[in-house]
């Protein structure tokens, strides 16, 4: 959305500043003058639609904010935004439950930039399973769930560690995004109560931070991976992943074979 009285000049320096570029690296990399690039910012020339996306380009702005800097400079956006349900992106919902299904037993599931859960498989709810009703409540947010002493916090072996590697990618993700709600979400996610041990450092021989879970079948241990649509040109697409847990170890693997036959 387009706050009033914002301008795409005002806008185009935000994003180069967030990049910590200068006015000539970013002039050099959309292949323009500096001194348009300048007039631009200063609102002393209107660039082309072209000239918009042209710059978006090497700021590496998500779809959202291409769509918002075509606004602001008078243009229609480019890249539609369509609800997951829509008919249109049928096929791509398709293909998300396609891969959710193909990793059972493993857990796996799909959010939004918000990470909020859109779609899940099965073992999923096996792994919540009496976490506080409200966090379990549609939109399920899945960093809240993770981290809160009501959800999986308690059982989760490693929690500084895993505490430590969520805050700083959800950080990271802020400092991309400048999204409010992710920002929020963020300070909201440093209040909920942490370990008093520290997060240990990484050894030389780790290949990922695991998550350690204790659930009745014994401790299970993940690793992560993140699946993401690779050439999107809808809002809804770009902003989707699919974030599945591998056993990190066999003993975790059987016990997952175990919990999808019972």
């Amino acid at each position: 959305m387009q706050a009033a009285g914002e301008t795409v000049g005002e806008l185009l320096r935000q994003w180069r500043q967030r990049r910590r570029l200068s006015q000539m690296a970013l002039a050099l990399e959309a292949e323009v003058s500096t001194r348009h690039l300048s007039y631009v910012e200063t609102g002393r020339a209107a660039p082309s639609r072209e000239m918009v996306l042209r710059l978006a380009e090497p700021l590496e702005l998500p779809l959202r904010e291409r769509n918002r800097l075509l606004l602001a400079a008078g243009f229609a956006p480019l890249f539609p935004q369509r609800p997951l349900q829509d008919p249109a992106l049928a096929p791509a919902l398709a293909a998300i439950r396609q891969v959710l299904a193909a990793q059972m037993p493993n857990p796996a599931l799909a959010v939004d930039r918000q990470w909020q859960m859109v779609e899940a498989n099965p073992m999923v709810g096996r792994l919540v399973a009496g976490c506080s009703p409200a966090l379990l409540a549609p939109p399920v947010n899945v960093l809240r769930l993770s981290l809160h002493p009501e959800g999986l916090a308690p059982r989760i072996v490693n929690l500084a560690e895993w505490r430590a590697h969520l805050l700083a990618r959800l950080r990271r993700q802020v400092e991309v995004a400048a999204d409010p709600a992710l920002a929020a979400l963020l300070e909201e996610l440093r209040r909920y109560p942490a370990p008093r041990e520290k997060p240990p450092e990484v050894a030389a021989e780790s290949i990922a931070v695991p998550l350690r879970l204790a659930l009745p079948a014994g401790v299970l241990s993940f690793l992560s991976t993140t699946t993401v649509f690779g050439t999107p040109v809808d809002v809804t697409l770009s902003e989707l992943a699919v974030e599945a847990f591998l056993p990190a170890d066999p003993a975790t693997a059987v016990a997952l074979q175990g919990l999808h036959k019972s």
